[in-house]
């Protein structure tokens, strides 16, 4: 790539570090392991900004209580570990279905590689197979058509923070990479989502201080 042909700017700068993909961090909380079956209950979307000298910073997050669908699954392992209760009144009053959710998610996203220039969004995660299956079911289910997200490709933050900093758990690297992370709030789509764009900014950002991509 001939860099000397980049224009200084935020959304120039974005459109090529990643061949034209916005990373945007998700994260589902779910009634199970099994992408098919199994109920969505949260999701979260973080879009990753640049600044005018390419350092990468989290945006705010975005994120949804969602309805079951009808006829999923729910594991009463699931919901012991992440701690939701699906029927709750409280949580009944604020979830929405899963179409509403996913315009909820996709619209700022959209929005944001119009801006940034790019192409398409890339999903970032940690186990980042595990939230773009949910969040590729969920499409399917809903029959969407303005996905904006690369069907199969990923940034894995738990492979990037096992090269950065010998740590796959994401309250473990976090700690290594000096970021505050409460378990207690942990398993929340936005907190995880929130903690995982800061990881994944820090790794890319050193990664830069070190030598690697420069503008």
């Amino acid at each position: 790539m001939d860099k000397g042909n980049i224009v200084s700017t935020p959304d120039a700068l974005m459109a090529n570090r990643f061949r034209g993909y916005l990373p945007v961090v998700i994260d589902v909380e779910t009634a199970g392991f099994n992408h098919q079956t199994d109920a969505l209950l949260e999701v979260a979307a973080v879009v990753i900004g640049m600044d005018e000298q390419g350092w990468l910073y989290p945006m705010e997050a975005i994120d949804c209580h969602v309805s079951p669908f009808e006829g999923a699954n729910l594991e009463n392992s699931a919901l012991e570990f992440t701690g939701i209760d699906p029927w709750s009144e409280e949580r009944k009053a604020i979830a929405v279905s899963e179409l509403e959710a996913l315009d909820t998610i996709f619209r700022p996203v959209r929005k944001s590689i119009k801006a940034y220039g790019c192409k398409r969004a890339i999903l970032v995660g940690h186990n980042a197979s595990f939230d773009l299956n949910f969040l590729n079911a969920a499409v399917a289910r809903c029959d969407h058509k303005r996905n904006p997200f690369h069907p199969f490709s990923s940034f894995d933050t738990a492979t990037l923070a096992g090269l950065a900093y010998g740590q796959t758990v994401l309250a473990k690297a976090c700690e290594a990479a000096s970021i505050e992370f409460d378990g207690r709030s942990a398993h929340s789509a936005r907190y995880d989502a929130e903690k995982t764009a800061h990881l994944f900014c820090g790794i890319v950002n050193q990664w830069r201080t070190l030598g690697g991509w420069n503008l």
